[in-house]
Protein backbone atom coordinates (compact mmCIF):
# COMPACT_ATOMS: atom_id res chain seq x y z
CA UNK A 1 0.00 0.00 0.00
CA UNK A 2 2.20 2.76 -1.20
CA UNK A 3 2.52 5.28 -3.96
CA UNK A 4 5.55 3.65 -5.52
CA UNK A 5 6.55 0.69 -3.40
CA UNK A 6 6.06 -0.64 0.06
CA UNK A 7 9.65 0.28 0.87
CA UNK A 8 8.95 3.88 -0.13
CA UNK A 9 5.85 3.81 2.05
CA UNK A 10 7.84 2.53 4.97
CA UNK A 11 10.38 5.29 4.65
CA UNK A 12 7.57 7.84 4.46
CA UNK A 13 5.94 6.34 7.53
CA UNK A 14 9.23 6.43 9.36
CA UNK A 15 9.05 10.21 9.47
CA UNK A 16 6.52 9.82 12.26
CA UNK A 17 7.90 8.50 15.52
CA UNK A 18 6.33 5.44 17.20
CA UNK A 19 5.31 7.68 20.09
CA UNK A 20 3.18 9.79 17.74
CA UNK A 21 1.12 6.87 16.41
CA UNK A 22 1.63 4.17 19.06
CA UNK A 23 -1.49 5.01 21.06
CA UNK A 24 -3.63 4.90 17.89
CA UNK A 25 -2.09 1.53 17.06
CA UNK A 26 -2.94 -0.13 20.40
CA UNK A 27 -6.38 1.44 20.63
CA UNK A 28 -7.22 0.28 17.12
CA UNK A 29 -6.09 -3.28 17.94
CA UNK A 30 -8.31 -3.39 21.04
CA UNK A 31 -11.31 -1.99 19.15
CA UNK A 32 -10.96 -4.24 16.12
CA UNK A 33 -10.44 -7.24 18.39
CA UNK A 34 -13.94 -6.68 19.76
CA UNK A 35 -15.47 -6.47 16.28
CA UNK A 36 -15.37 -10.25 15.88
CA UNK A 37 -17.40 -10.66 19.07
CA UNK A 38 -20.00 -8.10 18.00
CA UNK A 39 -20.25 -9.45 14.46
CA UNK A 40 -20.80 -12.95 15.80
CA UNK A 41 -23.64 -11.75 18.04
CA UNK A 42 -25.22 -9.87 15.16
CA UNK A 43 -24.77 -12.45 12.40
CA UNK A 44 -26.52 -15.21 14.37
CA UNK A 45 -29.81 -13.27 14.11
CA UNK A 46 -29.33 -10.97 11.12
CA UNK A 47 -27.37 -13.22 8.76
CA UNK A 48 -24.07 -12.34 7.09
CA UNK A 49 -24.99 -9.70 4.49
CA UNK A 50 -27.54 -7.81 6.62
CA UNK A 51 -25.00 -7.74 9.48
CA UNK A 52 -22.37 -6.17 7.21
CA UNK A 53 -24.89 -3.72 5.75
CA UNK A 54 -26.23 -2.55 9.11
CA UNK A 55 -22.67 -2.18 10.40
CA UNK A 56 -21.55 0.15 7.62
CA UNK A 57 -24.87 2.04 7.57
CA UNK A 58 -24.56 2.82 11.28
CA UNK A 59 -20.96 3.91 10.75
CA UNK A 60 -21.98 6.17 7.85
CA UNK A 61 -24.77 7.78 9.91
CA UNK A 62 -22.29 8.31 12.75
CA UNK A 63 -19.53 9.81 10.58
CA UNK A 64 -21.43 11.97 8.09
CA UNK A 65 -22.60 14.62 10.62
CA UNK A 66 -19.04 14.90 11.93
CA UNK A 67 -17.79 15.52 8.39
CA UNK A 68 -20.46 18.20 7.97
CA UNK A 69 -19.67 19.89 11.30
CA UNK A 70 -15.95 19.94 10.46
CA UNK A 71 -16.67 21.63 7.12
CA UNK A 72 -15.30 18.70 5.15
CA UNK A 73 -18.30 18.01 2.89
CA UNK A 74 -16.68 19.75 -0.12
CA UNK A 75 -13.63 17.48 0.26
CA UNK A 76 -15.91 14.43 0.46
CA UNK A 77 -17.87 15.48 -2.64
CA UNK A 78 -14.64 16.05 -4.57
CA UNK A 79 -13.29 12.58 -3.72
CA UNK A 80 -16.51 10.58 -3.54
CA UNK A 81 -15.62 8.13 -6.32
CA UNK A 82 -12.36 7.03 -4.73
CA UNK A 83 -13.73 6.88 -1.18
CA UNK A 84 -16.91 5.03 -2.22
CA UNK A 85 -14.84 2.48 -4.11
CA UNK A 86 -12.48 1.91 -1.21
CA UNK A 87 -15.52 1.42 1.01
CA UNK A 88 -16.79 -1.51 -1.03
CA UNK A 89 -13.32 -3.06 -1.15
CA UNK A 90 -12.17 -2.29 2.39
CA UNK A 91 -15.47 -2.63 4.28
CA UNK A 92 -18.37 -4.05 2.29
CA UNK A 93 -16.78 -7.25 1.01
CA UNK A 94 -14.58 -8.01 4.07
CA UNK A 95 -17.36 -7.39 6.61
CA UNK A 96 -19.72 -9.67 4.69
CA UNK A 97 -17.01 -12.35 4.49
CA UNK A 98 -16.21 -12.26 8.20
CA UNK A 99 -19.88 -12.18 9.20
CA UNK A 100 -20.41 -15.29 7.07
CA UNK A 101 -17.33 -17.00 8.55
CA UNK A 102 -18.32 -16.29 12.14
CA UNK A 103 -21.44 -18.40 11.70
CA UNK A 104 -19.28 -21.54 11.75
CA UNK A 105 -15.81 -20.77 13.17
CA UNK A 106 -14.71 -19.05 16.38
CA UNK A 107 -13.88 -15.40 16.77
CA UNK A 108 -10.32 -16.35 17.72
CA UNK A 109 -9.76 -18.39 14.56
CA UNK A 110 -11.21 -15.60 12.41
CA UNK A 111 -8.93 -13.04 14.04
CA UNK A 112 -5.86 -15.24 13.58
CA UNK A 113 -6.64 -15.59 9.87
CA UNK A 114 -7.09 -11.82 9.80
CA UNK A 115 -3.45 -11.53 10.89
CA UNK A 116 -2.45 -12.53 7.33
CA UNK A 117 -3.51 -9.11 6.02
CA UNK A 118 0.03 -7.62 5.96
CA UNK A 119 1.24 -10.72 4.12
CA UNK A 120 -1.36 -10.22 1.40
CA UNK A 121 -0.40 -6.55 1.39
CA UNK A 122 3.16 -7.58 0.55
CA UNK A 123 1.89 -9.80 -2.26
CA UNK A 124 -0.15 -6.93 -3.67
CA UNK A 125 2.89 -4.65 -3.59
CA UNK A 126 4.87 -7.33 -5.43
CA UNK A 127 2.23 -7.97 -8.12
CA UNK A 128 0.85 -4.45 -8.56
CA UNK A 129 3.65 -2.08 -7.58
CA UNK A 130 6.47 -4.37 -8.79
CA UNK A 131 8.01 -4.28 -5.32
CA UNK A 132 10.13 -7.41 -5.66
CA UNK A 133 10.70 -9.02 -2.23
CA UNK A 134 14.14 -9.98 -0.99
CA UNK A 135 15.02 -13.44 0.30
CA UNK A 136 13.72 -12.77 3.82
CA UNK A 137 10.37 -11.59 2.53
CA UNK A 138 9.99 -14.55 0.17
CA UNK A 139 10.74 -16.86 3.08
CA UNK A 140 8.14 -14.98 5.10
CA UNK A 141 5.47 -15.54 2.46
CA UNK A 142 6.23 -19.26 2.44
CA UNK A 143 6.21 -19.49 6.25
CA UNK A 144 3.07 -17.40 6.57
CA UNK A 145 1.06 -19.41 4.08
CA UNK A 146 2.32 -22.61 5.68
CA UNK A 147 0.91 -21.34 8.98
CA UNK A 148 -2.45 -20.67 7.32
CA UNK A 149 -2.47 -24.18 5.87
CA UNK A 150 -1.68 -25.68 9.27
CA UNK A 151 -4.42 -23.69 10.96
CA UNK A 152 -7.03 -24.46 8.32
CA UNK A 153 -6.17 -28.15 7.99
CA UNK A 154 -8.74 -29.41 10.48
CA UNK A 155 -11.30 -26.92 9.12
CA UNK A 156 -10.88 -28.02 5.51
CA UNK A 157 -14.18 -29.86 5.31
CA UNK A 158 -16.78 -28.34 3.00
CA UNK A 159 -19.65 -30.24 4.56
CA UNK A 160 -22.13 -28.00 6.43
CA UNK A 161 -22.01 -28.25 10.22
CA UNK A 162 -24.82 -27.61 12.73
CA UNK A 163 -24.93 -23.92 11.75
CA UNK A 164 -25.47 -24.82 8.11
CA UNK A 165 -22.11 -23.36 7.00
CA UNK A 166 -19.08 -25.44 6.03
CA UNK A 167 -15.95 -24.43 7.99
CA UNK A 168 -13.84 -24.70 4.85
CA UNK A 169 -15.87 -22.00 3.13
CA UNK A 170 -15.61 -19.88 6.26
CA UNK A 171 -11.80 -20.05 6.15
CA UNK A 172 -11.77 -19.12 2.46
CA UNK A 173 -14.11 -16.21 3.18
CA UNK A 174 -11.69 -14.87 5.81
CA UNK A 175 -8.79 -15.11 3.37
CA UNK A 176 -10.80 -13.30 0.67
CA UNK A 177 -11.43 -10.52 3.18
CA UNK A 178 -7.70 -10.31 3.90
CA UNK A 179 -6.91 -10.02 0.18
CA UNK A 180 -9.38 -7.13 -0.08
CA UNK A 181 -7.75 -5.40 2.89
CA UNK A 182 -4.31 -5.78 1.32
CA UNK A 183 -5.43 -4.27 -1.99
CA UNK A 184 -7.39 -1.45 -0.39
CA UNK A 185 -4.56 -0.24 1.82
CA UNK A 186 -2.26 0.08 -1.20
CA UNK A 187 -5.03 1.89 -3.08
CA UNK A 188 -5.56 4.23 -0.13
CA UNK A 189 -1.89 5.18 0.09
CA UNK A 190 -1.58 5.62 -3.66
CA UNK A 191 -4.78 7.52 -4.48
CA UNK A 192 -6.05 8.97 -1.19
CA UNK A 193 -2.82 10.16 0.39
CA UNK A 194 -3.24 13.57 1.96
CA UNK A 195 -7.00 13.22 2.24
CA UNK A 196 -8.50 13.77 5.69
CA UNK A 197 -8.85 10.40 7.51
CA UNK A 198 -12.35 11.48 8.53
CA UNK A 199 -13.34 12.05 4.91
CA UNK A 200 -11.89 8.71 3.83
CA UNK A 201 -13.64 6.91 6.68
CA UNK A 202 -17.02 8.55 6.05
CA UNK A 203 -16.89 8.18 2.28
CA UNK A 204 -15.86 4.56 2.51
CA UNK A 205 -18.77 3.68 4.80
CA UNK A 206 -21.28 5.47 2.56
CA UNK A 207 -19.90 3.56 -0.43
CA UNK A 208 -20.06 0.25 1.42
CA UNK A 209 -23.65 0.99 2.52
CA UNK A 210 -24.74 1.66 -1.07
CA UNK A 211 -22.97 -1.48 -2.26
CA UNK A 212 -24.60 -3.75 0.33
CA UNK A 213 -28.06 -2.17 0.47
CA UNK A 214 -29.81 -4.28 -2.19
CA UNK A 215 -28.40 -7.73 -1.28
CA UNK A 216 -29.02 -7.03 2.42
CA UNK A 217 -32.63 -6.05 1.71
CA UNK A 218 -33.18 -9.26 -0.27
CA UNK A 219 -31.72 -11.37 2.55
CA UNK A 220 -33.24 -9.46 5.47
CA UNK A 221 -34.35 -11.87 8.27
CA UNK A 222 -38.03 -12.79 8.37
CA UNK A 223 -38.18 -12.22 12.13
CA UNK A 224 -36.97 -8.99 13.74
CA UNK A 225 -33.66 -9.60 15.57
CA UNK A 226 -33.57 -9.08 19.33
CA UNK A 227 -32.07 -6.23 21.31
CA UNK A 228 -28.73 -8.02 21.87
CA UNK A 229 -28.13 -8.30 18.13
CA UNK A 230 -29.09 -4.66 17.55
CA UNK A 231 -26.83 -3.43 20.36
CA UNK A 232 -23.97 -5.55 19.01
CA UNK A 233 -24.33 -3.97 15.57
CA UNK A 234 -24.61 -0.51 17.09
CA UNK A 235 -21.31 -1.10 18.87
CA UNK A 236 -19.58 -2.57 15.82
CA UNK A 237 -20.93 0.23 13.62
CA UNK A 238 -20.01 3.20 15.79
CA UNK A 239 -16.93 1.97 17.65
CA UNK A 240 -15.41 -0.76 15.50
CA UNK A 241 -16.12 0.91 12.17
CA UNK A 242 -16.74 4.66 12.51
CA UNK A 243 -14.13 5.39 15.17
CA UNK A 244 -11.79 2.58 14.10
CA UNK A 245 -11.51 3.66 10.48
CA UNK A 246 -10.63 7.20 11.46
CA UNK A 247 -7.77 5.68 13.47
CA UNK A 248 -6.83 3.28 10.65
CA UNK A 249 -6.64 5.85 7.87
CA UNK A 250 -4.74 8.16 10.24
CA UNK A 251 -2.26 5.34 10.86
CA UNK A 252 -1.75 4.86 7.12
CA UNK A 253 -1.09 8.57 6.78
CA UNK A 254 1.20 8.91 9.82
CA UNK A 255 2.95 5.55 10.10
CA UNK A 256 2.81 4.12 6.58
CA UNK A 257 0.64 1.31 5.17
CA UNK A 258 2.72 -1.66 6.30
CA UNK A 259 2.88 -0.47 9.90
CA UNK A 260 -0.85 0.26 9.79
CA UNK A 261 -1.59 -3.24 8.48
CA UNK A 262 0.62 -4.79 11.15
CA UNK A 263 -2.06 -3.90 13.71
CA UNK A 264 -3.57 -7.24 12.68
CA UNK A 265 -0.70 -8.92 14.59
CA UNK A 266 -2.17 -7.61 17.85
CA UNK A 267 -5.89 -7.87 17.03
CA UNK A 268 -6.05 -11.67 17.62
CA UNK A 269 -4.79 -11.22 21.20
CA UNK A 270 -7.78 -9.04 22.02
CA UNK A 271 -10.20 -11.11 19.92
CA UNK A 272 -9.23 -14.36 21.62
CA UNK A 273 -9.46 -12.72 25.04
CA UNK A 274 -12.95 -11.37 24.32
CA UNK A 275 -14.06 -14.73 22.90
CA UNK A 276 -12.89 -16.59 26.00
CA UNK A 277 -14.42 -14.09 28.42
CA UNK A 278 -17.78 -13.48 26.75
CA UNK A 279 -18.45 -16.48 24.50
CA UNK A 280 -16.67 -19.23 26.42
CA UNK A 281 -14.55 -20.15 23.39
CA UNK A 282 -11.64 -22.53 23.83
CA UNK A 283 -8.08 -21.71 22.79
CA UNK A 284 -6.11 -24.78 21.72
CA UNK A 285 -2.36 -25.15 21.76
CA UNK A 286 -2.51 -25.81 18.00
CA UNK A 287 -4.13 -22.41 17.43
CA UNK A 288 -1.36 -20.75 19.42
CA UNK A 289 1.38 -22.55 17.45
CA UNK A 290 -0.22 -21.71 14.09
CA UNK A 291 -0.77 -18.11 15.12
CA UNK A 292 2.94 -17.80 16.01
CA UNK A 293 3.93 -19.24 12.61
CA UNK A 294 1.59 -16.85 10.78
CA UNK A 295 2.82 -13.80 12.69
CA UNK A 296 6.50 -14.70 12.14
CA UNK A 297 5.89 -15.31 8.44
CA UNK A 298 3.98 -12.07 8.05
CA UNK A 299 6.64 -10.10 9.91
CA UNK A 300 9.25 -11.47 7.49
CA UNK A 301 7.05 -10.92 4.44
CA UNK A 302 6.49 -7.25 5.28
CA UNK A 303 10.13 -6.55 6.12
CA UNK A 304 9.46 -5.89 9.80
CA UNK A 305 11.72 -8.85 10.60
CA UNK A 306 14.81 -9.69 8.56
CA UNK A 307 16.96 -12.81 8.39
CA UNK A 308 18.79 -12.30 5.11
CA UNK A 309 20.20 -9.06 3.79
Amino acid sequence: MSAQSSETALSAGARSTPRSWGSDFLLLAAIWGSSFLFMRLGAVEFGALPTAAVRVAIAAVFLLPIVWLRGLLPELKKNWRQTFFIGVLNSGIPFACFSFALLSITTGLSAILNATVPMFGALVAWAWLKDKPNSSRVLGLVVGFAGVAMLAWDKATFKPNASGVAPGWAVLACLLACICYGISASYTKRYLSGLSPLVTAAGSQIGATLGLALPAALLWPAHMPGSTAWLALLAVGVLCTGVAYILFFRLIENAGPQRALSVTFVVPVFAVLYGVLFLGEAVTSWMVVCAAVIVCGTALATGLLKIFK
